[in-house]
């Protein structure tokens, strides 16, 4: 992993703003679909694709490819063929985060273009097609909201009681182990949406204090630009057991959960998520599966 000296000369500006740039881009297209129609075609019998996935990904990747024609790529529409691992730069993407969500024409998806050097994440942006906002974060940047014109600087909560944090939890993948967790962390308010990346826009927004995914669903796509963008607000993310999360790895899958705060008392939150995790039979070492 990166030493926190190389982290802090990073100059990420040009990058920043062609992320940005480029998001913006991919949600015109993918808006084309959203008002139209879009033909829906399926991964696996739960893992839905739409012709916005696809269209969005190939304008997405030629992009990069053409900016920095000597990064390494990795995107979840694009078959992997290792190449980046061999990279130090490395582009995660995810077209079109909450393709469900999408299909239901609720608003709750997301354009995610993340960029992570030596395996950390260094770089986050999120756009929200519909209504249009944009998330961006990076190291040494900080982190801002561009909504209807407006540049809004993000800082995460200053909550620290538990039981006054508000939980984002996920519309399309409540988990029994969830409600248990929330009942030990006695939080009793709780705000629902799809996508990690706007999950983590509302905790970045202090909109919410925590989101707890405790299960192996995500991968580096869905975590990557979430991750700058959240450190970037003043947040933290690791592992359900506390471990910091790396990137651009063979095997891209989240085995051991996450877990997205304010970072104010994410240790104790760690303790408690850990200890439930383990009461439910999963453990560090072999993760949710």
């Amino acid at each position: 992993m990166m030493s926190e000296t190389k982290l802090n000369a990073l100059e990420l500006t040009t990058e920043l703003e062609f992320a940005a740039k480029v998001a913006r881009e991919a949600a015109t297209i993918v808006n084309t679909f959203y008002v139209g129609s879009s033909e829906v075609r399926y991964k696996s019998d739960d893992e839905p694709v739409t012709e916005a996935d696809r269209s969005a990904n190939q304008h997405i990747l030629a992009r990069i490819q053409a900016m920095f024609p000597d990064d390494g790529i990795l995107s979840e529409e694009s078959k992997d063929d290792f190449s980046r691992l061999t990279k130090s730069r490395v582009w995660i993407v995810d077209p079109l985060d909450g393709t469900k969500e999408f299909i239901a024409r609720n608003g709750e998806f997301s354009i995610m273009i993340g960029l992570a050097v030596e395996g950390r994440p260094v770089l986050g942006v999120v756009m929200q097609p519909d209504p249009g906002l944009l998330y961006v974060g990076a190291v040494n940047q900080g982190a801002f909201l561009y909504e209807a014109g407006e540049r809004i600087p993000l800082q995460v909560s200053d909550c620290q009681q538990m039981n006054k944090m508000v939980l984002v939890s996920s519309r399309s993948h409540r988990q029994q182990i969830v409600d248990k967790m929330r009942a030990a962390l006695r939080i009793t308010s709780e705000r629902v949406s799809g996508s990690v990346g706007l999950k983590v826009g509302l905790i970045s927004r202090r909109l919410a204090d925590l989101y707890v995914h405790p299960s192996p669903g995500c991968k580096e796509w869905d975590l990557c630009a979430p991750y700058a963008l959240l450190e970037a607000a003043g947040g933290r993310m690791t592992d359900c057991w506390g471990n910091p999360l790396k990137f651009n790895k063979r095997d891209v899958r989240a085995h051991n959960g996450l877990i997205a705060s304010n970072s104010q008392t994410h240790d104790e939150i760690v303790e408690i998520v850990s200890g439930i995790c383990e009461e439910f039979g999963y453990n560090e070492d072999d993760g949710f599966w």
